[in-house]
């Protein structure tokens, strides 16, 4: 309590959210808002912007009002935080900054800034000193970070990141402890850090080492046996050399462990050595450890088998570095890079484009045609004009790629060792991450898979959580952080540059200023040599000397002519990688006038000429251009995007990657550029985008295409983006979800008043099916009306199927089955010959064949199973070999056959659809498969329990979290397994969600297999028979009202075998 008193205000993050206020605790309000609290606490100090706290509160389906949301969260913090605050004051704590909002800590108001303050002061103290503060730091700690919060995936990186810093504490202060002799002081929080990281070598090596050297010898050797048993159970694994050597040390006296950078299955490396025989041939100071485990990436590829590696650390660390030096000398090995570049110019799928490309030339030459014709063509051949109906993908289409991605792969390495190399993933686009993860758990024979991405900013997304648990996932995967170097190495990397062993104090200077930081130290020491190759340590002490990269670089441009500093700035704009035609064209240089200016930038090292290629030149690290671009003054940007996207029309092919940083350009020139222009290009640029199923990209380069054209009043323009959008969204949601709703409106308002009323009737429909799947029905409902009433008043047979078939589903929706099925039988009576092929409208097609797949299912509710059979017949021939359209038909199949109550018919159709997406790419119809799959082994008696319990957390997660239809459905099905497995209480409160979906979302359909599920349950209760009996009977009576003959059927069996004395 003492620690809480010295503020009125005290907030604890190291842990579970907890907040006091003047002494006594108070809860910090709901869930989402928590977890607002929660990020801003971590990031104490730092900006964060009102992006990234959406991203932070909602993984999916953001809201159209999040911001809003945002700000509501913030302002109520701000009352919770200090009550007295008037309702327009900002207060101490939460203040807004340019873009988002900050925590503004106060001295001990934070634990984790004070516990890096105190991490601080051991880093900068010795000896007992030092051990202390880490003690008083480590106290601190009551458990993960964030513990106990909803986390979305990137929360949950941030809070990794805060864990992160407590283990590196850990370690570091083991070694203090050792050598101090005060070995059982760190004993508490080292079992909580290996508690919190169960399979964390380092953790548990200091841990063993610990409790040997505080005289409990058996609790090492115990401890040891445990870890050892978890590897090896769970992860199928032996322990690695951190904890075998502390083994080592149990049995002979204690020494300072050894310390290697390998990170292993844990996310955090180790503290640096202390000395400078790290050196590796080419300037690889101080990672030979981490060297050598990228080299047994190789040779595992080398043997046949797979090897994954990935390297984390800052910004100029030496990842690149480390990942050039592990791939040269591999003659007998192919090695593919995949650089992932900055900046929204860059084409989506980019690192994928240059893999695939190179992976191509070693394939023959009709096996190259083959693949080019399929998916592989779309992304390595992008055309430069906007794609027609029939050059836009379907659903099915991502999955499609990342299978033939991943068989171009086997096909090569089947012939030849292949290293994939996939630089900056940071800067990767989310559709090249969702290949990355596909490929990760499926990595072929023969392949080495080495990454590197930054551990700082920016935040990692989602997507790259994602990638990140996947990978964490796969058994023989090794993770390596970069550390900084330690002072001698710095010294060795300052002596291999300028020639000169700078002296222990010069190197200790440039590593005080640097951090340790390799590239810091690079530019550092270019800039301080003089012209004999001798720094000083008066040049390192004196005041100018630059604090940051940035300073560097922006010392060294001053000293550039006002034109070479133009064409430096220009060059930034354009990117990591520099045409010279294009960049002397936006200069307004002749080309020979250029180089002559390029040479004086490449002197000082800020920009270099590619090797290899003499048609451009590239910033020799993203650094020097992120700083370059930060001093270029705001007002100037524009205009410079503006010359390069004028440089780009007149100068280059027009290919599809080319498309794609045109509108780049012309949207970062804003005003300055013809809104018709940039309109028309980023439609082109999403189109094309959509074609390589960068579905992520290709909605964002759309909706910023209807934003500039509505802005401008190009109403043209802008039905055609939003049409172009409609369909790109709903390849994404199966035309729902929130994402699409607040678009189509608007489109079918411009439809109508542009006199296109069949475009219309699509935005409109497509505008009720969002809301019917998310069974939104009170929203559903009147849409639904009007498209039934205009399909009544039009003659076009498309307009007319339109509202058949919506009024059609939602009479179904509302527990009318026969009613629904007569409508969309008339539909397809009325559409027979007018329906439209994907080819000319792939939109109006997919909207047609939505209900064309939902009759089928309730066709057979309706008690016309031949008529169901055929239909889903038909639906699986039409499927072939495409495994989403295998997806879409094995869950519409599956759930039928649950709804009849054939287990081994929901068994064998939903193994087949889950076979072909072992990833569960597919969520929202692989859910569904799931969930037939574990109902049909349930009622086989294949442990109905555990089959139940899964089948529970399945639809919890995706079908109550964020509602979906069928949701009902499955609780009646999950009752039913609940009953299989005896377990009547369960069962009951199965049924009772069940009853509740019904009542909640207000769809009907299956409250006839619902009550007949109720009434087997009242059976298997024990109740009377009479009791029994009216159960069936409401179930069997509700079912003939509402013509759900399949459920009428079910229950008169049921009663049938009642008035027979037979079991049911």
């Amino acid at each position: 309590m003492d620690r809480r008193s010295r503020s009125s205000l005290h907030l604890e993050i190291l842990g579970p959210l907890r907040v006091w206020r003047d002494g006594v605790e108070i809860d910090p309000g709901p869930p989402q808002q928590a977890g607002l609290l929660a990020a801003l606490l971590a990031s104490a100090d730092q900006q964060v912007t009102t992006n990234e706290l959406i991203g932070m509160v909602w993984e999916a389906d953001v809201p159209a009002t999040a911001v809003n949301i945002v700000h509501k969260y913030v302002g109520a913090l701000r009352r919770l935080l200090e009550p007295a605050l008037s309702t327009r004051e900002s207060g101490s704590y939460l203040r807004r900054s340019e873009r988002g909002y900050l925590f503004d800590a106060g001295a001990g108001t934070l634990d984790v800034v004070e516990f890096r303050r105190l991490v601080a002061s051991a880093k900068r103290s010795t000896g007992e000193s030092a051990l202390n503060a880490y003690l008083s730091a480590l106290q601190l700690w009551r458990g993960h970070a964030g513990d106990g919060l909803g986390h979305t995936g990137t929360m949950r990186t941030l809070f990794a990141a805060l864990d992160n810093e407590f283990f590196d504490a850990c370690v570091a202060a083991t070694h203090l402890a050792v050598a101090c002799g005060r070995a059982d002081r760190l004993l508490t929080p080292l079992r909580l850090a290996a508690a919190m990281a169960p399979f964390h070598e380092t953790l548990h090596g200091c841990l063993i080492v610990m409790l040997a050297a505080a005289g409990r010898q058996a609790e090492a050797m115990s401890t040891f046996a445990t870890f050892r048993a978890r590897l090896a159970e769970d992860l199928g694994a032996d322990p690695g050399p951190a904890v075998l050597d502390a083994y080592d040390q149990v049995l002979g006296p204690v020494r300072r462990p050894r310390r290697s950078h390998d990170a292993g299955r844990g996310p955090v490396g180790e503290p640096r050595r202390a000395g400078p025989a790290s050196a590796t041939p080419g300037s690889m100071v101080g990672r030979a450890g981490e060297l050598e485990i990228l080299r047994q990436a190789v040779t595992a590829a080398r043997s046949g088998e797979t090897g994954l590696v990935l390297v984390e650390g800052e910004p100029g660390i030496g990842k690149t570095r480390l990942l050039e030096e592990a791939a040269t000398d591999l003659s007998d090995v192919l090695v593919v890079w995949g650089r992932c570049l900055e900046g929204d110019g860059t084409p989506a799928m980019w690192p994928w484009t240059q893999i695939v490309g190179r992976l191509l030339e070693n394939v023959a030459a009709p096996a190259r045609r083959k693949s080019l014709d399929g998916e592989l063509g779309r992304l390595v051949q992008p055309r430069g004009e906007m794609p027609d109906s029939s050059g836009m993908p379907d659903s099915g289409a991502p999955f499609r790629l990342f299978e033939q991605i991943t068989a171009l792969i086997g096909q090569v390495a089947a012939r030849r060792p292949v290293v994939l190399v996939v630089d900056d993933l940071q800067w990767a686009d989310p559709s090249s991450l969702q290949v990355l993860g596909h490929l990760t758990a499926r990595l072929p024979l023969g392949t080495a898979l080495i990454a590197a991405l930054r551990n700082r900013v920016p935040v990692p997304g989602s997507q790259l959580t994602r990638f990140l648990a996947t990978a964490g996932r796969i058994p023989a995967h090794r993770r390596v952080r970069l550390v900084p170097l330690v002072p001698d190495e710095v010294g060795e990397l300052v002596r291999d540059r300028i020639g000169h062993d700078p002296g222990a104090g010069v190197a200790q200077r440039i590593h005080a200023r640097t951090g340790g930081n390799p590239f810091f130290v690079h530019q550092l020491s270019c800039l301080l040599a003089t012209d004999a190759g001798v720094i000083t340590a008066a040049a390192v002490e004196r005041a100018g000397v630059p604090a940051t990269v940035r300073d560097v670089v922006q010392e060294r441009a001053g000293r550039l002519a006002p034109e070479a500093r133009a064409v430096l700035q220009i060059a930034a704009v354009i990117g990591r990688d520099v045409e010279v035609r294009v960049l002397a064209h936006a200069a307004g240089l002749q080309i020979r006038a250029c180089l002559l200016l390029l040479d004086t930038v490449d002197a000082l090292g800020l920009l270099t000429f590619s090797t290899g290629d003499p048609f451009s030149v590239r910033f020799p690290h993203d650094l020097i251009r992120e700083s370059v671009v930060a001093v270029t003054l705001p007002s100037e940007v524009p205009r410079l995007h503006l010359r390069v996207a004028d440089a780009l029309e007149q100068l280059t092919v027009d290919t599809g990657s080319v498309a794609e940083r045109l509108a780049h350009h012309l949207w970062t020139a804003g005003p300055l550029a013809d809104p018709a222009r940039t309109t028309t290009a980023l439609a082109r640029a999403g189109g094309i985008t959509a074609a390589k199923s960068a579905f992520d990209v290709a909605e964002r380069q759309l909706r910023t295409a209807a934003s500039v054209a509505r802005a401008a009043g190009l109403a043209e323009h802008e039905l055609s983006a939003l049409k172009q959008l409609a369909a790109v969204v709903g390849m994404r949601s199966l035309y729902g979800g929130a994402a699409a709703l607040d678009l189509l409106e608007r489109a079918e308002d411009l439809a109508r008043r542009l006199g296109r009323d069949r475009e219309a009737a699509d935005f409109l429909f497509s505008r009720w099916a969002g809301h019917a799947q998310a069974i939104e029905l009170d929203r559903a409902a009147p849409l639904a009306r009007r498209l039934f009433e205009q399909g009544r008043a039009a003659a076009d047979p498309t307009i007319r199927a339109y509202g058949l078939n919506a009024w059609g589903i939602h009479q179904w929706d509302i527990g009318n089955v026969g009613e629904g099925v007569r409508h969309l039988r008339q539909a397809g009576e009325v559409l027979r010959g007018h329906a439209a092929r994907r080819g000319d409208d792939p939109l109006r097609h997919d909207l047609q064949m939505l209900p064309a797949a939902i009759f089928a299912e309730m066709t057979a509710q309706h008690g016309d199973l031949s008529t169901a059979r055929a239909l889903l017949g038909a639906l699986e021939e039409l499927a072939g070999d495409d495994p989403y359209m295998i997806t879409v038909w094995a869950s519409m199949a599956a759930r039928t056959a649950a709804n009849v109550g054939d287990a081994a018919e929901a068994l064998r159709v939903a193994q087949r659809g889950i076979a072909v997406d072992p990833g569960f790419t597919f969520v929202f119809q692989g859910s569904y498969l799931r969930l037939a799959r574990l109902w049909a082994l349930a009622m086989a008696g294949r442990d109905p329990a555990g089959a139940a319990d899964r089948a529970e957390r399945l639809i919890r997660a995706n079908l109550l979290d964020t509602p979906r239809s069928c949701v009902a459905t499955w609780f009646g099905l999950l009752g039913e397994a609940r009953l299989r497995a005896g377990q009547l209480e369960q069962a009951a409160t199965a049924l009772d969600c069940a009853d509740r979906a019904l009542d909640t979302f207000g769809q009907r359909y299956p409250e006839g297999l619902i009550l007949l599920i109720r009434a087997k349950l009242v059976q298997a209760s024990g109740a009377p028979l009479d009791e029994v009996r009216a159960a069936a009977e409401r179930a069997h009576a509700l079912s003939v009202d509402r013509e759900a003959h399949l459920y009428a059927h079910r229950a008169a069996r049921m009663l049938r075998e009642l008035a027979a004395g037979q079991p049911t």
